[in-house]
């Protein structure tokens, strides 16, 4: 099964990995979510560094 794509150059939607304008196209959708994410300590880790920057933390 072929999943819509995105040009990362003009911003159309297309269903072939390089778009006519020569872009490069990207999956839209977002990851899957698992309660076992062997990344969301690094996430939370970044969150928490731009929000001490920001001055909310």
């Amino acid at each position: 099964m072929r999943h819509i794509l995105k040009c990362s150059k003009c911003g159309g939607y297309t269903l072939n990995k390089k778009c006519r304008c020569g872009g490069i196209a990207a999956t839209i959708k977002p990851p899957k979510y698992s309660v076992e994410d062997k990344y969301a300590k690094y996430r939370r880790e970044i969150k928490r560094k731009e929000r001490e920057e920001a001055g909310i933390l």
